[in-house]
């Protein structure tokens, strides 16, 4: 009864997350469902069955105009040699995605929408679906999880999945994205695998084998779910118990074979699909992303401030303390302990660590098992009963608190965050405008400056530059910065610290009409000590964090002078990727001490 309770619970947080908090549906340009990669997913849909030009893709250019999927180079796909293009991503998102899609295309004809493939009910359609998908493979992990334990660790285990985990995100909102898809068919998985080894029949071996072949051409580096049927039911890894597993294994080797050609005809749609447009059976089609396997980022995925999963889904530490009593007392532990370690090991071996913790949201299928272990092992310990509800406590509050601050709040900041930023807001529901620096800059002075000395101070008023503009709001002269002149520097400051607690600041006024928002073209200040035989220390400030149009604003930030020698200063401005006018103003640099 709970685990039900729970479950509905789970459907009423998703579908209000998904349709009322933030309907990603009738969002536009990047923020729209079909976008950045889920659009990579997607393209070949409208690629086949709307402009039937899955090679060229000239279409391409009309619709990135129109919709901004992207932001940059489109990501979709990438040029070969012989002039046609290959998308990028394998095509296992779009075969799922291709029944809605079908519905969607028929409504946007009947409602008089564009049938273009980017128009509101392609958006609502793709929205739908991963809600959906997110909601059918919950309830048959509540079916999975009570097949191994009580239904009160089962709904336990549910809400903390729902509310405590990045899940929260990836099957309400960014449903788009494949982690909540794959981590249903890995739910289908489990079951067709226990029930195949139940009674060994036909029909499970063929759904394992279709399974299989879906999450690997969906994801390739997924074939490793085949080790889950294959080490199924093998709780002793001895000599002995590994030869009787493979003996038995043998024993129904006409399955076997039939689960691989199943995973084979899948998965040989993609070979097929790279063979029509390059003439090659394979093509790595992610250009200079690779893996580091020798040396795995497994501490930076885990525990970066930017981005690591454990730091921004800290329950998930609960999953992997579950494995301590699930290594003696679980069921099929070796495959779920084998699996588990091999896609983490694969997510951290991924050059672009930096994507984060959604990458382990489809092995939460598997790792529930070993989270519902730790709850039932602690239902039973009063003491550990405590602790347990307080952290579970502590890490569901952060959960919502970063997804809130995600789509909404604006204190979580999913690609600058730092060490000194994040323990300045994590929790917290406003801060003080100027705490954003730390996001850039690792120093921030927040007291009243001592024994203050101008060290440099241009107004530009005597400027002769082609660049230099008479600025009405300045009453002089100011400097304009865009693609012609993209930049400014100071001249090297010979400067040595008298006092201790010295400090360097650098100022500017500056002023936009239309502000740069795209956050790899803003225009940025830095500022830089350094002695005659190498650089000391430098901080480089994203200025454009604090522009809005037509606003004239007094921007700085400071670096605190560390031990090592400084012998000059300077400060650098520049607006290289935008391609809207910055004017910059009264540049000034000043030390200062703090005692």
């Amino acid at each position: 009864m709970l685990s039900r309770i729970a479950y509905i619970l789970s459907v009423i947080v998703l579908c209000y997350s998904s349709f009322f908090f933030y309907p990603r549906w009738n969002k536009s340009a990047t923020e729209a469902t079909i976008s950045w990669d889920v659009s990579g997913y997607y393209w070949y849909l409208p690629a086949t069955i709307i402009y039937h030009d899955l090679k060229k893709i000239s279409f391409k250019d009309s619709i990135l105009q129109k919709y901004r999927p992207t932001n940059t180079d489109p990501q979709q796909s990438m040029p070969l040699d012989n002039g046609n293009f290959v998308m990028k991503y394998s095509s296992g998102m779009a075969f799922m995605y291709l029944p809605f899609f079908m519905v969607s295309h028929v409504t946007a004809g009947i409602l008089g929408y564009p049938q273009d493939g980017f128009s509101t009910p392609y958006q609502v359609g793709i929205q739908t679906a991963g809600l959906l998908i997110g909601l059918l493979g919950l309830w048959y992990l509540r079916k999975l999880l009570l097949l191994f334990y009580n239904d009160k660790v089962v709904g336990i285990t549910l809400l903390l999945l729902v509310i405590g985990t990045n899940y929260l995100n990836y099957a309400s909102i960014d449903v788009g994205m494949s982690h909540t898809w794959l981590f249903t068919l890995y739910v289908f998985l489990l079951l067709n695998t226990y029930y195949f080894y139940q009674s060994f029949s036909y029909k499970y071996a063929l759904r394992i084998g279709l399974l299989i072949g879906l999450v690997t051409l969906t994801r390739p580096t997924e074939i490793i779910s085949l080790i889950i049927p294959l080490l199924w039911g093998l709780d002793t890894p001895t000599l002995t118990g590994i030869r009787n597993h493979i003996k038995n294994i043998f024993h129904h080797y006409k399955k076997m074979i039939l689960a691989v050609i199943a995973a084979c005809l899948v998965v040989s749609i993609q070979l097929f699909y790279w063979k029509y447009v390059s003439g090659h059976w394979l093509v790595y089609s992610y250009g200079g992303q690779t893996f580091s396997w020798l040396h795995p980022h497994a501490y930076l995925y885990s525990f970066n401030y930017r981005c690591g999963w454990l730091t921004y889904c800290p329950m998930m530490l609960l999953a992997i303390v579950g494995f301590l009593p699930f290594v003696r007392f679980g069921k099929h532990r070796t495959a779920i302990i084998v699996f588990s370690f091999i896609s983490y090991y694969i997510v951290s071996a991924w050059d672009i660590w930096w994507y984060g913790g959604r990458a382990m949201v489809q092995s939460y299928a598997v790792m529930c098992i070993p989270l519902a272990a730790t709850i039932d092992y602690i239902l039973n310990k009063k003491i550990l009963k405590i602790a347990f509800a307080l952290a579970a406590s502590l890490f569901t509050y952060l959960n919502i608190w970063i997804f809130v601050q995600y789509h909404k709040g604006g204190l979580y900041d999913s690609e600058c965050m730092s060490k000194s930023y994040y323990w300045r807001v994590i929790g917290r529901w406003s801060a003080p405008e100027s705490t954003k620096k730390l996001l850039d800059v690792s120093d921030m002075y927040e007291g009243t400056p001592q024994n203050i000395n101008l060290l440099y101070f241009n107004d530009f008023d005597t400027c002769t530059a082609s660049n230099c503009i008479s600025d009405s709001l300045s009453k002089g002269k100011s400097i304009v910065l865009n693609k012609q002149f993209d930049h400014i520097n100071s001249p090297k400051i010979p400067y040595s610290p008298s006092t201790a607690g010295a400090w360097i600041r650098v100022t500017a006024t500056f002023y936009s009409k239309d502000a740069e928002t795209y956050l790899w073209d803003l225009p940025s200040m830095s500022l830089r000590l350094d002695n005659s035989e190498e650089y000391v220390i430098e901080n480089t400030l994203r200025i454009g964090r604090f522009l809005k149009s037509g606003e004239k604003k007094t921007i700085f930030f400071e670096i605190k002078v560390p031990d090592k020698k400084a012998t000059h200063v300077y400060a650098h401005v520049w607006n290289q990727y935008s391609k809207k006018d910055l004017i910059v103003d009264n540049l000034k640099i000043e030390a200062f001490s703090d005692k």
